[in-house]
């Protein structure tokens, strides 16, 4: 690869990385570099086996591997996209320069836009901070769904879940078929951390525990895990050292929470939002760097697949139409406001001309509400939402109308009351 300008690198060949490099080649790029450091294309969704991916983007319920390769076989189709697989991505500078390394030796690029799709990675038991032993037996929900879908290997035969998330709960349902005795899942938090439909068809239709307001207070066992010790919580989430038991196990299987894979992101000098740990980014994924675009589960972690892809179209647009120099000039600000964790996009590049598509989670469980953009202490768009729940993300879309009188520097605050 030479050093010719007027291509876009993406890094990441997982579902992001597959949807932006083909939404760069159809909005008009003629040259895309897509760097996986894996040796096959689509991330993650290669062990997720499970159907109900593509429901709302291609209308199918797919198996992960059947959605990554809708994408996988439409890149192939494309010459304008070079693939290069098993290769790692060492560095990335501010002024897009990126030194990457595999059997052939170092990559050193410089594009003039870059795609970050580098996805997420779970929380592990020390960013947890367990008391214990350090035996063998404890995993990730990602590990267990790769050692029994991958490998073909059961982790262990008597299981506690600690977490509630979505990959936590599938792999209860996963471990349970295939023969392990899945104990309970606990979850800290006075409600579920997943979608209500795992909650449903993976615990309660196979009846497994589900214990709220619980979390694991030591880890006992010298070369394999032989037990945990739970306690429920207060309402401040200190754990009720009077109330504990024990359970007995032999494998530890942690859904705790995932982070956006952002060190490349910030050797570049791009800026994060510490309400999602991704970049801030505006309504064409544009990060604070000019040139550098993101997308999917590296801005924030989306609770659906067609959401991840959604962004990563996004991303590949913007890039290409910056490569094109259609610049946006003035931006506004979205501010999370009452009941709201945060919202993507942060930014808005104007002028817009298009209607606008955001995504929040909030705080607190809620019914019979309604989503609002105020701007200069006036209501702007206001939408009804029957439920919201925070393990549940939210999408608006809010057609030009509502929003062309957006001025630069203006901040909107977006709340549910």
């Amino acid at each position: 690869m030479n050093n010719s300008r007027d291509y876009i690198a993406v890094i990441g060949g997982g579902p992001a990385g597959l949807a932006a490099a083909l939404s760069a080649v159809n909005a008009g790029c003629n040259r895309i570099l897509l760097i996986e450091r894996d040796r096959e294309l689509g991330g993650i969704l290669n062990q997720c086996v499970h159907d109900g991916f593509g429901t709302l983007g291609l209308g199918r319920s797919l198996t992960g591997p059947e959605y990554a390769a809708h994408y996988i076989d439409e890149v192939i189709k494309k010459p304008e996209i070079e693939i290069v697989s098993n290769t790692a991505v060492l560095s990335l500078k501010k002024n897009r320069r990126i030194i990457a390394v595999n059997q052939s030796g170092l990559l050193d690029i410089k594009p003039s836009a870059v795609i970050l799709a580098m996805g997420c990675r779970e929380r592990s038991r020390f960013q947890t901070v367990i008391p214990g032993f350090r035996p063998a037996g404890i995993f990730t929900a990602g590990t267990v769904q790769r050692l029994i879908n991958i490998e073909g290997m059961l982790p262990g035969e008597k299981v506690v879940v600690l977490g509630s998330g979505d990959i936590g709960m599938i792999m209860a349902r996963r471990l349970t078929l295939e023969g392990a005795e899945v104990r309970g899942v606990f979850e800290i938090a006075p409600r579920p951390g997943g979608l209500t439909r795992n909650i449903v068809q993976c615990l309660y239709d196979y009846n497994i525990p589900l214990h709220l307001s619980h979390t694991v207070t030591f880890i006992h066992g010298k070369k394999r895990i032989e037990g945990v010790t739970i306690a429920p919580v207060d309402q401040n989430l200190n754990p009720l050292s009077d109330k504990e038991f024990d359970v007995e196990c032999d494998t530890l299987v942690l859904s705790v929470g995932l982070i956006p894979e952002n060190e490349l992101s910030r050797e570049a000098g791009v800026e994060l939002d510490p309400l999602t740990g991704g970049p801030f980014v505006d309504q064409h994924m544009a990060t604070s760097v000019p040139g550098i675009y993101a997308g999917g589960n590296v801005v924030h972690v989306y609770d659906l697949v067609d959401y991840v892809t959604g962004s990563a179209d996004k991303a590949g647009l913007g890039a290409a139409d910056y490569i094109k120099k259609k610049l946006k000039k003035g931006s506004a600000r979205l501010l999370p406001g009452f009941n709201v964790a945060h919202v993507i996009p942060q930014y808005l590049s104007l002028p817009l001309e298009q209607t606008l598509e955001i995504f929040l989670r909030v705080k607190e469980p809620a019914e019979n509400v309604k989503i609002r953009l105020s701007c200069r202490e006036q209501f702007i768009f206001e939408k009804k939402e029957r439920i919201v729940r925070p393990s549940e993300m939210i999408k608006v879309k809010i057609p030009l109308d509502f929003i062309n009188s957006i001025q630069r520097n203006d901040q909107i605050t977006v709340s549910v009351e």
